[in-house]
């Protein structure tokens, strides 16, 4: 993916279950969460993604300045870049998990824009550090803080509940699972630790019986969402294709099975 090529990502907007939407792009996703006192972005996206953002959300019938609140899952360029223009617009308060405070105020060159063709030059400080067991309140959502290293040091999962037609469901989100911050290659490039394989390991074990019932990707990949789509567009009048018990627990699974055969063929 070419961050300076928004285009390509650009999709219609999507309802995942009660009061959350994906509004961003098909390699950058960001959430939206009508908290009922203001919305909510979990991630920005690329910092050129937002024309459709912006089309996005007047096409569900929000309006952009009510963005009140940007969480963030880790500190990365295709998650972190439109933040800057965003609190400039509205004035939102920022939270990252603390250990990526100094990638997105740019003192740390470790957002991986220069490995997606661009620069991170629109850094922000971040109003409110997150660390594992806080608990956010958002006007009615209440989002649960769970620490994930891994993928970076202050990766984050979240964990809250959504309500829709009077039936709620416990949500979950892993604020990172790609590998491609713990090869070799890149942790003897930027002079990291391989302690980040292991941290990753550990998480998954902490974090896989959380009973979820809806799986939130960090990206689109994660949990299928345009199969799901798929799914909802063949059989608009049938049970909820985002409603997958125990999908989160065989994702997790799976990913740390995958890192296990990565660190065998690539030893750090």
């Amino acid at each position: 993916m070419n961050a300076l090529h928004p285009w390509e990502e650009d999709m219609p907007p999507f309802r995942l279950y009660g009061n959350l939407w994906h509004i961003g792009g098909k390699y950058s996703p960001s959430y939206l969460f009508d908290t009922g006192d203001g919305l909510l972005l979990l991630d920005t996206g690329f910092p050129k993604g937002g024309y459709f953002m912006f089309r996005n959300m007047h096409d569900l019938g929000f309006d952009p300045r009510d963005v009140r609140w940007i969480l963030h899952s880790h500190g990365h360029f295709d998650h972190i870049g439109m933040t800057r223009a965003l609190v400039e617009m509205t004035g939102a308060k920022t939270y990252i998990g603390a250990p990526d405070r100094d990638y997105v105020n740019g003192k740390l060159d470790l957002t991986w824009a220069k490995e997606l063709n661009s620069r991170y030059d629109e850094p922000f400080e971040p109003d409110v550090l997150i660390n594992d067991g806080d608990v956010l309140n958002f006007g009615k959502l209440s989002i649960r803080c769970a620490a994930a290293p891994g993928h970076t040091p202050g990766t984050m999962a979240y964990f809250f509940d959504l309500e829709e037609n009077g039936v709620t469901r416990h949500a979950g989100m892993h604020g990172g699972v790609g590998f491609n911050t713990m090869k070799t290659n890149f942790l003897r490039e930027y002079g990291l630790s391989a302690e980040c394989r292991q941290q990753f390991l550990d998480g998954v074990e902490r974090l896989k019986d959380e009973p979820v019932e809806i799986l939130v990707g960090n990206h689109l990949g994660n949990y299928d969402a345009e199969g799901k789509l798929r799914q909802r567009r063949e059989n608009p009048d049938g049970p909820n294709p985002f409603v997958v018990p125990g999908e989160w627990k065989r994702f997790l699974n799976a990913r740390a099975e995958q890192l296990r055969k990565l660190i065998a063929e690539d030893p750090a």
